[in-house]
């Protein structure tokens, strides 16, 4: 599979070209790939810089394009700027773009029109819930979650905290399942809990965040066997946990808290994390190894024979 991702300033003419190459690839080739990520042109020059300088890249325009080595895993593979992309395309899959002038201008407008409105949308969000925690469960069908829910909404967690905004995320889950969880959820009626939303894609994942509960694990579903054993589940578990990074990195409040806790690779998830979320004070993500603290309290009680 290749995937690509595409960045660049809302109003790059050249970035509106590239991205429309880019969608007719994917939808001729079942194994191409694009993730796109739009910036507004006042905070495209920084993003580009702490780009650059993470990943060891020179470039100093829009777009940014790269491809993501999944099966390698690390960093991407600079591909360079819009030109050097259509070359790209035209070697390896002899597909050009001829967009005119004026269509590039037109969709440049109407992607930074589609930023700025969703910048908006964002800002009034927030400000309908100007006093509420935003608390954010990845891999909510994980059956701790059960157990985890009526003990985190407390005041004894949060003290000074009045409500509570619960978003339980599972990516391609089965969202009657969450719709159980949530009616679940509700109708404990815990006091600090204002209203509870549930996702199954990543539209609006970590958005104004305050703390984050990461679960995820890749151990369930018929794939199980074959996926949680050896590169294959390695690389999707990369794949995501990058992903994740980046959205925290520009969707989360600044003064995230980030929790990843699981059976395995969780060392790992969190060094991802903290790799892509190159913005946020790496001190706001911790790992709980639960595996090993469940490891260690078996042996504490079986020495002091409890």
């Amino acid at each position: 599979m290749a995937k690509f991702v595409l960045a660049g300033k809302a109003d790059c003419p050249y970035y509106a070209k590239a991205e429309l190459l880019a969608d007719a690839l994917q939808l001729s080739l079942p194994n191409f790939k694009i993730r796109k990520i739009c910036i507004l042109p006042d905070e495209w020059k920084k993003w580009l810089e702490a780009t650059c300088v993470l990943n060891g890249w020179k470039h100093d325009k829009s777009p940014l394009i790269w491809r993501e080595l999944l099966e390698q895993g690390g960093k991407g593979m600079l591909i360079g700027g819009f030109s050097d992309f259509l070359e790209h395309c035209q070697e390896y899959y002899s597909i050009t773009s001829d967009m005119p002038t004026e269509t590039m201008l037109s969709v440049s407008a109407e992607n930074l029109e589609t930023r700025v409105n969703f910048i908006k949308e964002q800002q009034q969000h927030h400000n309908s819930h100007i006093n509420a925690l935003h608390i954010w469960i990845s891999g909510a069908l994980n059956p701790t979650c059960h157990i985890l829910i009526p003990n985190l909404l407390s005041a004894e967690v949060f003290p000074h905290t009045t409500a509570i905004i619960l978003h339980m995320l599972e990516v391609e889950g089965d969202e009657e399942e969450l719709k159980g969880l949530k009616m679940e959820t509700e109708d404990l009626a815990l006091p600090l809990l204002h209203h509870v939303t549930i996702h199954t894609d990543l539209e609006l994942a970590f958005l104004e965040a305050d703390v984050i509960l990461l679960l995820d694990e890749w151990c369930d579903g018929k794939d199980a066997e074959d996926e949680c054993h050896g590169e294959r589940k390695l690389n999707k578990m990369k794949e995501c946990y990058k992903e994740y990074g980046e959205l925290i990195d520009t969707r989360a409040k600044k003064d995230v808290k980030v929790i990843v806790a699981g059976d395995s690779f969780v060392n790992l998830k969190c060094s991802l994390l903290v790799e892509k979320a190159h913005l946020t004070d790496s001190r706001r993500f911790v790992t709980m190894a639960t595996q090993l603290e469940n490891m260690a309290r078996a042996i504490l009680a079986k020495k002091l024979k409890m």
